[in-house]
């Protein structure tokens, strides 16, 4: 079972987007895929046209209670994926996790009873928390959605650095790769953003460029990932192929 986090404390960099689309054509491929909603707000989980507000059992239950991943996983209409949903309870373990025993480790062990899927993906908040902590200790790799704008690689510093901390305090090394999205393929500043992330981190890039897309920005209003919208448009093919080099 290979454990991918999808992390970029950096809003708008197309972390859920990433996550959602990447997991969805994991499973369109074949294999087994769960979808764990780390983020409070919860947009993995209302991507999928899911009530957030009226689920019984979340992550917090699992994260922070007697349950286990298996007690609160549902589908999401596609064949071979399934969610572990969240809501707003979430961001209150970002406070009760600081007296947790092994805190950094909770979503690991709970990962580790987990039977029957290929791929986990992990869609993580949009800071450097606990529960981005957890992602990254429980991951195999942490995947970096970078958008080709001008700020692109602006706070990327910290993040690698809480990467470099959790391999030689915790133990923990994880692979990364980084991955270009919103590329507008018009404009000299995608053009530019996306040589000087190749030339930095070379072949940790993935040769899959996600491309500015309408119909990956709509998808989210109408319930569905890119693969149930508009199966033929640029960001669906972009993110069929991303799946197939994840798979390779």
């Amino acid at each position: 079972m290979e454990v991918i986090a999808v992390a970029n404390q950096k809003g708008g960099s197309g972390k859920t987007t990433t996550s959602v689309n990447l997991s969805t054509y994991l499973a369109v491929l074949g294999k087994r895929t769960l979808l764990v909603d780390m983020d409070p707000q919860g947009s993995s989980t209302t991507h999928f046209g899911i009530d957030k507000w009226h689920l019984e059992k979340t992550l917090y239950d699992v994260l922070l209670g007697s349950l286990n991943l298996s007690d609160i996983i549902i589908p999401t209409g596609i064949a071979g994926l399934d969610l572990a949903p969240t809501n707003n309870r979430l961001a209150r373990a970002e406070l009760e996790l600081v007296n947790k025993l092994a805190r950094e480790s909770v979503l690991k062990n709970k990962l580790q009873a987990l039977q029957g899927y290929d791929f986990v993906i992990i869609d993580t908040p949009p800071t450097l928390s606990f529960l981005t902590l957890n992602a990254l200790v429980a991951c195999d790799t942490i995947l970096i959605p970078i958008q080709t704008e001008f700020f692109a690689l602006e706070g990327m510093t910290m993040l690698l650095e809480l990467v470099e901390m959790i391999s030689k305090e915790l133990g923990h090394s994880m692979r990364r790769r980084y991955l270009l999205t919103m590329y507008d393929a018009r404009t000299n500043l995608s053009k530019d953003v996306a040589r000087k992330v190749k030339e930095h981190f070379q072949e940790e890039v993935f040769k899959t460029v996600i491309p500015q897309n309408i119909k990956l920005a709509e998808a989210p209003s109408y319930g569905k990932a890119i693969y149930s919208l508009a199966p033929e448009s640029p960001g669906a093919e972009a993110y069929a192929q991303l799946a197939k080099e994840v798979i390779e």
